[in-house]
Parts: structure tokens; C-alpha cells; sequence
């Protein structure tokens, strides 16, 4: 006789706890099929949503395109790329001319000069370090830099 025909007060306590882990293996595998189905469809609206998108972006991309302006990140940016300054001169390049203009110079003063020369100063420590490790400054103490 097998346990789904007897009955659970005639089961063993070894076969009750086989019968209920089938049981917990079985919801597990309904449950993982419920939420592969769930997750499909999802991904499939995702996708339609995304070509739908992709499909309006074009034609607004197309009609400024007709109306002379730029499309893309140069258009929302100004045309301007980062990292350079309107003359097309790099703020890394123009750091190192600074910093060349004195035998050391500290922190304080690069930032100084740098404002000055109408720089945006809110990373300069970063690009500092970035000089240095390109070779392009030295650091002979902290805070402090020179020309190479």
C-alpha cells in the first residue's frame, strides 16, 4: 500500500515527515513556476516598453535633427565636452602651467590661481593627485606640488 492511500493517522512518523517534505518540495517548485511566469511577462513588457521608448526618442531625435540642433550628450552639455575648458585647453593641462609658474606651490595657492584663471576648483584635489600619478607633478611633501 502506498502513503497516498492510507491514512495519515495510519502513517509512520518516517513517512509523514517524507510525505511532508514532497509536499514542501512541490509547493517550492509551484511557487518557482509562478514567479518564472510572473517574471516573463514582465521582461516581455519591459521590452515592448523599451522599443516604444527607443521608437518616440528617434522621432523627437529626427525632428530637432530637421530643425538644425544636435541630438545627444554634446547637445545637453552645451557642446562643451568635460573636463575642458570653452578655449579647448584641459583644467589638467592648465594646472600644471599654474603649478609651473612657482619652484612649489601649496593646495591653497594652485586653488587661488585656478579661480583666477575662472577654473572650476571643486575637484582639484583629485586632479592634483591624477597629475601626479600620470608624472606630470610632484609632491615633494603634502599638500605641496611642483612642476616635473
Amino acid at each position: 500500500m502506498s502513503m497516498d492511500n492510507k491514512k495519515a493517522s495510519d502513517l509512520s512518523a518516517e513517512e509523514l515527515y517524507a510525505l511532508a517534505r514532497q509536499r514542501e518540495k512541490e509547493e517550492a517548485e509551484r511557487k518557482e513556476a509562478e514567479r518564472r511566469q510572473k517574471r516573463e511577462k514582465l521582461m516581455e513588457k519591459r521590452k515592448e516598453m523599451l522599443a516604444r521608448h527607443r521608437k518616440e526618442l528617434n522621432e523627437l531625435e529626427r525632428q530637432i535633427r530637421e530643425l538644425g540642433g544636435r541630438v545627444g550628450r554634446a547637445a545637453s552639455t552645451g557642446g562643451a565636452r568635460r573636463g575642458r575648458r570653452a578655449g579647448g585647453e584641459s583644467i589638467s593641462q592648465k594646472l600644471c602651467e599654474i603649478v609651473a609658474t612657482r619652484p612649489e606651490m601649496g593646495i591653497k595657492e594652485i586653488k587661488a590661481e585656478a579661480e583666477k584663471a575662472g577654473l572650476d576648483t571643486k575637484n582639484i584635489s583629485q586632479t592634483l593627485a591624477y597629475l601626479k600619478r600620470q608624472g606630470r607633478l610632484t609632491s615633494p611633501r603634502r599638500g605641496i606640488y611642483k612642476a616635473v
